[in-house]
Protein backbone atom coordinates (compact mmCIF):
# COMPACT_ATOMS: atom_id res chain seq x y z
CA UNK A 1 0.00 0.00 0.00
CA UNK A 2 2.88 1.92 1.04
CA UNK A 3 4.43 2.18 -2.48
CA UNK A 4 0.87 3.92 -3.39
CA UNK A 5 1.13 6.28 -1.41
CA UNK A 6 4.68 7.25 -2.34
CA UNK A 7 3.84 7.45 -6.00
CA UNK A 8 0.84 9.35 -5.41
CA UNK A 9 2.65 12.10 -3.52
CA UNK A 10 5.21 11.92 -5.79
CA UNK A 11 2.80 12.39 -9.13
CA UNK A 12 1.25 15.03 -7.59
CA UNK A 13 4.02 17.11 -6.74
CA UNK A 14 5.01 16.49 -9.74
CA UNK A 15 2.36 17.99 -11.42
CA UNK A 16 1.97 21.24 -8.86
CA UNK A 17 4.58 21.93 -11.77
CA UNK A 18 1.79 22.56 -13.92
CA UNK A 19 0.88 26.00 -11.21
CA UNK A 20 1.80 29.23 -11.56
CA UNK A 21 5.55 29.71 -9.87
CA UNK A 22 8.45 31.84 -9.74
CA UNK A 23 10.97 30.00 -12.36
CA UNK A 24 12.90 26.81 -10.31
CA UNK A 25 11.05 26.85 -7.65
CA UNK A 26 9.89 23.21 -8.34
CA UNK A 27 9.69 19.93 -6.88
CA UNK A 28 12.68 17.77 -8.66
CA UNK A 29 14.94 17.48 -6.28
CA UNK A 30 12.62 17.29 -3.64
CA UNK A 31 10.99 13.99 -5.28
CA UNK A 32 14.12 12.40 -6.27
CA UNK A 33 15.03 12.47 -2.59
CA UNK A 34 11.43 11.49 -1.33
CA UNK A 35 11.70 8.51 -3.05
CA UNK A 36 14.94 7.36 -2.38
CA UNK A 37 14.42 7.86 1.00
CA UNK A 38 11.37 5.91 1.15
CA UNK A 39 11.51 3.29 -1.86
CA UNK A 40 12.55 0.10 -0.49
CA UNK A 41 13.14 -1.02 -3.93
CA UNK A 42 15.73 1.57 -5.05
CA UNK A 43 14.98 1.39 -8.53
CA UNK A 44 11.85 2.41 -8.35
CA UNK A 45 13.30 5.69 -6.40
CA UNK A 46 14.37 6.18 -10.30
CA UNK A 47 11.61 4.97 -12.29
CA UNK A 48 9.13 6.67 -10.52
CA UNK A 49 9.91 10.28 -9.90
CA UNK A 50 11.29 9.96 -13.47
CA UNK A 51 7.84 9.06 -15.00
CA UNK A 52 5.90 11.69 -12.72
CA UNK A 53 8.84 14.29 -14.03
CA UNK A 54 8.65 12.85 -17.70
CA UNK A 55 4.42 13.36 -17.49
CA UNK A 56 4.74 16.73 -16.22
CA UNK A 57 7.12 17.67 -18.79
CA UNK A 58 5.10 16.27 -21.66
CA UNK A 59 2.36 18.29 -20.36
CA UNK A 60 4.14 21.72 -19.79
CA UNK A 61 5.83 21.38 -23.06
CA UNK A 62 2.63 19.94 -25.33
CA UNK A 63 0.08 22.28 -23.40
CA UNK A 64 1.51 25.63 -22.31
CA UNK A 65 4.46 25.82 -23.83
CA UNK A 66 3.66 23.86 -27.34
CA UNK A 67 4.11 27.35 -29.59
CA UNK A 68 7.97 27.08 -28.54
CA UNK A 69 7.86 23.32 -30.28
CA UNK A 70 7.52 22.22 -33.68
CA UNK A 71 4.83 19.20 -33.46
CA UNK A 72 4.60 17.06 -30.34
CA UNK A 73 7.90 17.12 -28.13
CA UNK A 74 8.54 14.25 -26.31
CA UNK A 75 12.05 15.64 -24.85
CA UNK A 76 13.43 19.04 -24.23
CA UNK A 77 17.04 20.05 -25.41
CA UNK A 78 18.30 20.42 -21.36
CA UNK A 79 16.01 17.08 -20.19
CA UNK A 80 18.95 14.84 -20.34
CA UNK A 81 20.78 17.56 -18.19
CA UNK A 82 17.69 17.29 -15.55
CA UNK A 83 17.62 13.57 -15.99
CA UNK A 84 21.28 13.56 -15.01
CA UNK A 85 21.04 15.70 -12.11
CA UNK A 86 17.99 14.08 -11.06
CA UNK A 87 20.02 10.42 -11.08
CA UNK A 88 22.57 12.02 -9.01
CA UNK A 89 20.29 13.71 -6.69
CA UNK A 90 18.49 9.98 -6.05
CA UNK A 91 21.91 8.34 -5.71
CA UNK A 92 22.89 11.09 -2.75
CA UNK A 93 19.55 10.57 -1.23
CA UNK A 94 19.68 6.46 -0.99
CA UNK A 95 23.25 7.11 0.68
CA UNK A 96 22.38 9.87 3.31
CA UNK A 97 18.61 9.53 4.22
CA UNK A 98 18.61 6.38 5.40
CA UNK A 99 17.59 7.63 8.78
CA UNK A 100 14.94 10.59 7.89
CA UNK A 101 15.45 13.75 10.52
CA UNK A 102 14.91 17.02 10.25
CA UNK A 103 18.08 17.82 10.37
CA UNK A 104 19.05 15.30 7.06
CA UNK A 105 16.31 16.50 5.14
CA UNK A 106 17.42 19.98 5.24
CA UNK A 107 21.02 19.03 4.71
CA UNK A 108 19.92 17.04 1.55
CA UNK A 109 17.73 19.25 0.41
CA UNK A 110 20.53 21.92 0.27
CA UNK A 111 22.68 19.32 -1.10
CA UNK A 112 20.29 18.69 -3.48
CA UNK A 113 20.06 22.28 -4.89
CA UNK A 114 23.71 22.73 -5.04
CA UNK A 115 23.67 19.38 -7.12
CA UNK A 116 20.90 20.81 -9.58
CA UNK A 117 22.86 23.76 -9.94
CA UNK A 118 26.17 22.71 -10.41
CA UNK A 119 24.65 20.17 -13.02
CA UNK A 120 22.70 21.88 -15.23
CA UNK A 121 24.31 25.17 -15.67
CA UNK A 122 27.81 23.42 -16.10
CA UNK A 123 25.47 21.42 -19.09
CA UNK A 124 24.04 24.73 -20.41
CA UNK A 125 27.24 26.16 -20.36
CA UNK A 126 28.99 23.14 -22.48
CA UNK A 127 25.89 23.75 -25.06
CA UNK A 128 24.94 27.01 -25.57
CA UNK A 129 27.03 29.53 -27.10
CA UNK A 130 26.34 32.12 -24.38
CA UNK A 131 29.30 31.58 -22.92
CA UNK A 132 33.10 31.24 -23.78
CA UNK A 133 34.37 27.77 -23.03
CA UNK A 134 36.65 29.23 -20.44
CA UNK A 135 36.95 28.97 -17.06
CA UNK A 136 35.86 32.75 -16.96
CA UNK A 137 33.35 31.55 -18.85
CA UNK A 138 32.35 28.82 -16.92
CA UNK A 139 31.78 31.11 -13.86
CA UNK A 140 29.74 33.63 -15.84
CA UNK A 141 27.24 30.78 -16.38
CA UNK A 142 27.20 30.02 -12.87
CA UNK A 143 26.83 33.73 -11.77
CA UNK A 144 24.06 34.24 -14.12
CA UNK A 145 22.39 31.29 -12.33
CA UNK A 146 22.69 32.52 -8.67
CA UNK A 147 19.40 34.51 -8.82
CA UNK A 148 17.66 30.61 -10.04
CA UNK A 149 19.42 28.45 -7.47
CA UNK A 150 17.61 30.61 -4.73
CA UNK A 151 14.33 29.20 -6.10
CA UNK A 152 16.07 25.98 -6.43
CA UNK A 153 16.59 25.87 -2.80
CA UNK A 154 13.52 27.52 -1.39
CA UNK A 155 11.32 24.81 -4.05
CA UNK A 156 13.08 21.71 -2.33
CA UNK A 157 13.25 22.89 0.69
CA UNK A 158 9.68 23.46 0.53
CA UNK A 159 8.52 20.45 -1.10
CA UNK A 160 10.77 18.74 0.85
CA UNK A 161 8.80 19.62 4.05
CA UNK A 162 5.48 18.70 2.08
CA UNK A 163 6.06 15.33 0.83
CA UNK A 164 7.83 14.21 4.03
CA UNK A 165 5.10 15.93 6.12
CA UNK A 166 2.08 14.76 4.50
CA UNK A 167 3.42 11.13 4.29
CA UNK A 168 4.54 10.96 7.48
CA UNK A 169 1.18 12.23 8.53
CA UNK A 170 -0.70 9.58 6.55
CA UNK A 171 1.41 6.82 8.03
CA UNK A 172 0.81 8.21 12.09
CA UNK A 173 -2.89 8.74 10.48
CA UNK A 174 -2.91 5.21 9.27
CA UNK A 175 -1.81 3.71 12.06
CA UNK A 176 -3.69 5.04 15.07
CA UNK A 177 -7.03 4.39 12.34
CA UNK A 178 -5.65 0.36 12.15
CA UNK A 179 -5.95 0.74 16.51
CA UNK A 180 -9.63 1.71 16.88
Amino acid sequence: MSIFIISGLILVAALSRLLPHAPNFTPVGATALFGAAYFTKKYWAFIIPFVALWVSDLILNNVFYAQYYEGFAWFTSGFALIVGAFAVITLFGIRFLKKVTPESLFGSSVVASALFFLITNFGSWMSSGMYPKTGSGLMACYAAGIPFFWNTLAGDLFYVAVLFGVYEFIKSYSSKMELV
